[in-house]
């Protein structure tokens, strides 16, 4: 008796996805929700476990192929498995891909992605020691061949054929520069590509507009220093970072100015009686933004730490579909990477995104004199089909105010 293993049902947005990676080959055995297969679509990774122990008899589709919701992906035999069990193939296993190559019983055993990274790096297997069972060729292998070339100073093929040393010509060579121009041409990962269209889209079909001011962090970094460790000891280990305080100074100016919560849906206009703010989060793929609901109702505390678990997700591409749908204005802090100064993007269909940057110390006039402070500057892009220039200017003076008084964040002043 065999388990069938789909696919995830796709939500109405997501119509299909690409089987990104395997990481178990027909013949493993697989323990009850271990990693079976990661599917990409084009907001999100989403990985499919096994529904119980056992063998995985067939991989019905592989790496690179397009699947709908619910597809048949492969079966599995279910078995108890020890901890000392074989991950190799057993004799009654069905493999839909050999691994084997074709030229002969003696080639070297490889899953497909280890092919593809010979094929990639020009290598032979037979250069490289196989430490998988029964002398598989594992993926470890071969990026540990890699690494080992690399830090003699030697190209991976650049080595001497064995013919050629048998026969008592010299080594290659492979000291000095070389001139070789390598190009590389590799598909977009849908997450890519859907960034870049509505990336595209937002350029295409707002007026975006963008408005700058700057604001002094200095009352804000004294707050944080005399607060950060009494309030992480409270929050339990919740860190007190500045995120916390621009999503609340932004939830407060978008009840002052509703144009900037609001969207728009063909000749409508959408007004917003909540603050969903989405905030950016880089991730190997791209950017995604994580939504963080009903943010007017959340503390300081709730947000850093719904923040801190949005990272942590993002980085183990454990963010689902409904951690990123929605959203009615958009934080961006690209200070985080070095950013003096930039115009985001606006995230369709909000009218609205803030930019947060680097801060810097800068000379600036207070009170007649000329001191030194730490300044960030901040970005507005809005859409100025429903938003107005002096909306948008009013709204960024608002956010600054509130940071640079930040006891008017907590008292809604």
């Amino acid at each position: 008796m065999t388990v069938e293993i789909k696919a995830p049902t796709f939500p109405e947005s997501v119509a299909d996805g690409v089987v990104a990676a395997w990481h178990k080959q027909p013949g493993e055995t697989v323990a009850r929700d271990e990693l079976l297969v990661e599917i990409e679509t084009d907001k999100v990774v989403m990985e499919v476990v096994a529904p119980e122990s056992g063998v995985l008899s067939a991989v019905l589709i592989e790496a690179g192929e397009t699947i709908v919701s619910e597809a048949l992906l492969a079966t599995l035999t279910p078995g108890e498995v020890s901890a000392s069990a074989a991950t190799n193939a057993p004799a009654t296993a069905t493999v839909v891909q050999p691994d084997a190559d074709a030229s002969g019983a003696d080639a070297v055993p490889m899953g497909p992605a280890v092919r593809a990274l010979l094929d990639e790096h020009g290598l032979s297997p037979d250069a490289i020691s196989a430490t998988g069972k029964g002398g598989r060729l594992l993926k470890e292998d071969v990026l540990g061949y890699l690494k080992d070339n690399a830090a003699v100073g030697q190209p991976e093929a650049a080595t001497a054929s064995a013919e050629s040393q048998d026969a008592g010509d010299a080594p290659v060579s492979v000291d000095g520069p070389t001139s070789e121009r390598v190009e590389k041409r590799v598909p977009m990962t849908r997450m890519r590509a859907r960034i870049a269209e509505r990336l595209l889209g937002a350029t295409q079909q707002t007026a975006m507009l963008t408005t700058f001011n700057e604001v002094n962090m200095a009352p804000l970094m004294k707050l944080r220093k005399q607060y950060r460790d009494e309030f992480e000891s409270v929050h339990n280990g919740t860190r007190l970072g500045f995120m916390g305080f621009f999503v609340k100074a932004a939830c407060e100016a978008l009840k002052r100015f509703p144009e900037v919560n609001a969207s728009i849906d063909g000749n409508d206009v959408v007004y917003h009686g909540y603050q969903d703010i989405g905030v950016a989060v880089s991730v190997d793929e791209g950017l995604v933004v994580p939504v963080l609901r009903d943010a007017d109702f959340m503390s300081i505390a709730d947000v850093e730490a719904a923040i801190a678990e949005f990272g942590a997700k993002a980085k183990d591409k454990k963010l689902t579909i409904e951690d990123m749908t929605g959203g009615t204005f958009t934080v961006s802090n690209g200070g985080v990477f070095g950013s003096l100064l930039s115009t985001p993007i606006l995230n369709p269909p909000q009218t609205g995104i803030l930019g947060m940057h680097s801060i810097q110390e800068r000379p600036i006039a207070m009170n007649g004199e000329v001191v030194i402070q730490p300044m960030m500057y901040l970005a507005l892009s809005y859409d100025h089909r429903l938003v107005d220039g002096k909306t948008a200017v009013q709204f960024l003076v608002a956010i600054k105010g509130l940071i640079e008084d930040p006891a008017r964040i907590l008292l809604q002043l």
